[in-house]
């Protein structure tokens, strides 16, 4: 249960070291999000004719805003200052959990070693993703077509189903490559096979406690829709600030737990706090 809720625990514990990490990093994500698509998408859904455009449904599910200029560059800003952000976090957990100080230095030198390596699995991430998006909204544009309106219902939800169950899946395959790094020092294809076996033996307690975080994710979402843009950018911001944190905290308590390392936060051996 360590992996469900152990990340949440370290999370309550160490707020506030926490979330000068995350705070420019949810504003810029919060603002990404295409409030006006994702509020049209809930609307119709929810009130009788779930049928939109195929540009509406890519919209409501891309992170990456498309609906003018400003959203594009918030979206560029977002991803960027987000792998700079999680590399910053990464780096001053594990070595949290390794040793038990909550220091900053030699940051600097681990954040060297980490950023390349955390702007590739985040560029590979965001690629998979935008992928998965288009290919979503296609689907749900071409059952929008049905005549049927209870089986455009019927397919609509097995669809956002069975793409959610597949990204879940896919998520965990590189979850683990970073801390990966930090804790032995492997390059590349080394990296990822060491990663990949130590994520084998927890991957379905990996997807468990993403898809809670997921759910509550599209929960929220499309619960606050429907309300003003200000309050929805809002909610949006505190949403990903627990999200950024938890994403990055679980990367290292996942790896962690996988490798049976024992973690010094627990264990209360540190001295400087």
């Amino acid at each position: 249960m360590r992996i469900v809720f152990g990340g949440w625990k370290y999370i309550a514990r160490n707020l506030w070291c926490l979330l000068p990490f995350a705070l420019v990093p949810a504003a810029l994500l919060s603002l990404s999000l295409d409030g006006g698509a994702v509020g049209a998408v809930s609307h119709a859904f929810f009130t009788g004719d779930p049928r939109e455009s195929f540009f509406a449904f890519f919209r409501a599910w891309s992170f990456f805003r498309t609906d003018s200029l400003w959203g594009a560059l918030v979206s560029v800003c977002a991803f960027a200052v987000s792998v700079l952000a999680l590399s910053l976090m990464l780096v001053f957990v594990e070595k949290h959990m390794r040793l038990g100080k909550r220091t900053l230095s030699g940051m600097r030198a681990q954040f060297v070693s980490i950023f390349p390596a955390a702007l590739g699995v985040a560029l590979l991430y965001a690629v998979l993703y935008e992928a998965w998006a288009v290919i979503l909204a296609a689907v749900l544009f071409a059952v929008s077509s049905f005549g049927s309106t209870p089986l455009v219902y019927v397919c609509y939800v097995a669809a956002v189903c069975l793409f959610s169950y597949f990204l879940l899946y896919l998520i965990p395959f590189f979850y683990l490559l970073l801390p990966c790094k930090q804790m032995t020092g492997f390059r590349g294809f080394s990296a990822f096979q060491s990663s990949y076996r130590l994520m084998s033996g927890v991957r379905w307690r990996l997807i468990g406690s993403l898809a809670i975080s997921y759910c509550a994710m599209l929960a929220v979402i499309v619960g606050c829709s429907f309300l003003p843009s200000v309050l929805f950018h809002a909610v949006a911001f505190v949403l990903y600030a627990f999200l950024f944190m938890s994403f990055g905290v679980r990367m290292e308590s996942a790896y962690f737990e996988a490798d049976k390392l024992d973690r010094e936060d627990l264990l209360h051996s540190y001295k400087e706090y």
